[in-house]
């Protein structure tokens, strides 16, 4: 009886062409047992106990060391095998192959750089602020408030500079400009500063004015705090409430801010918290984006403690029934970078997140059931 054995490989010192075809299966061996080597096409079949040479691996002689291709752009792995080992069947060894080494894919997290709010309506923010004012000038009580003309025309600069996104590498923000944009948010009566705080959410994403009101911040120390309580303090005004919210979020976007955002941290989120059961959708969304900075910043900064804050705060903001479905996103989003990239996945497991990924996957919109399943596969890992 011949034990055959087929597999593609090397002949060891023996010509491919001089083996024998499978016609010499026909003829009866001279021993039980005995090996024949033969050649099927391009493949050489042999026996059990072939002295052909042995191939090897790190150093190591093996039977046969196979190619093993498991897909996804990862590079052939190769496989030894002895006769003397368990049978190998060559589709397991590869899905068990590819299920060790594949790390799970995740389609929405972790979320890597900052959302900022840069869309804006120059000419009809210029238009109110120019009504507001004359609103001013005819108040005899308030006329003292209003802008000179030279203020006025600083202010139309401003914005002209703002305008030109394509200098905003070279162009520049004057000192006066930024000092007079923050008189007129701590002097203007809170009913008409929205405009102004419209500016200077703008005014955050200008390379070379965001550092020039840092120095403003250093050297006024808890100016913008003082008008983010201004701005917020019940009873508070929509419009004051997302402009001054998108201009904070707005931050993130030049590291020279990190430090003041990372120490401001608690105060912003509770200052703001209001926003994310607003019925207004626009303050739902600036406040899940704002809680989306803070997980990417404090990952950035392994910073546990605030991690810990914008996870619980996200945590509850998710489960806000009438939560828009943008905004559940970047929440959801957020948790997830948290778990993964972050130093609370503990502490995410023990507040049930879960029950919150299940839930989130079950939807019926596609990319919230899609961040569901990337929350869920993180609680399933060790």
């Amino acid at each position: 009886m011949l034990g055959l054995v087929y597999v593609r490989k090397r002949v060891g010192g023996l010509k491919l062409d001089d083996l024998p075809g499978l016609e010499a299966l026909q003829v009866p061996g001279m021993s039980d047992g005995q090996t024949k080597v033969i050649r099927e096409g391009d493949n050489v079949v042999d026996g059990p106990d072939d002295n052909l040479r042995r191939p090897v691996l790190d150093g190591i002689e093996y039977d046969y060391v196979f190619d093993v291709d498991i897909g996804d752009g990862e590079p052939i792995r190769k496989l030894p095998y002895n006769r003397s080992a368990s049978a190998y069947i060559p589709g397991a060894t590869s899905r068990m192959s590819a299920a060790v080494s594949a790390k799970p894919t995740f389609k929405h997290i972790p979320k890597k750089g900052v959302l900022v709010f840069d869309m804006a309506q120059f000419d009809g923010i210029l238009k109110k602020i120019t009504e507001f004012n004359n609103a001013l000038l005819s108040d005899p009580e308030n006329k003292n408030l209003s802008l000179t003309e030279l203020e006025f025309s600083r202010l139309g600069a401003i914005i002209k500079v703002m305008k030109d996104t394509s200098h905003y590498h070279s162009s520049k923000l004057a000192d006066v400009d930024i000092a007079l944009l923050l008189k007129l948010l701590k002097s203007w009566p809170l009913a008409m500063i929205f405009p102004v705080i419209d500016i200077l959410r703008m005014t955050v994403l200008h390379p070379d004015g965001v550092t020039v009101l840092l120095k403003h911040v250093e050297a006024e120390n808890g100016v913008l705090s003082e008008i983010i309580k201004k701005v917020t303090t019940n009873p508070s005004i929509p419009a004051n409430l997302l402009t001054s919210i998108r201009a904070v979020t707005n931050l993130f976007k030049n590291s020279c801010f990190y430090n003041w955002l990372q120490k401001h941290r608690s105060e912003i989120l509770d200052a703001f918290s209001s926003c994310y059961s607003s019925p207004n959708k626009n303050l739902q969304l600036s406040y899940s984006t704002l809680i989306l900075n803070y997980a990417v910043l404090l990952i950035e900064k392994k910073d546990q403690e605030g991690q810990s804050q914008v996870l619980s705060a996200a945590l509850v903001i998710v489960e806000e029934e009438n939560l828009e479905v943008d905004s559940k996103f970047r929440v959801l989003v957020a948790i997830g970078s948290l778990m993964l990239d972050g130093l609370v996945r503990k502490i995410a497991l023990d507040l049930d997140v879960e029950d919150i990924a299940k839930a989130a996957k079950a939807s019926k919109d596609a990319k919230i059931a899609e961040v569901g399943a990337d929350i869920e596969l993180l609680t399933k890992q060790s």
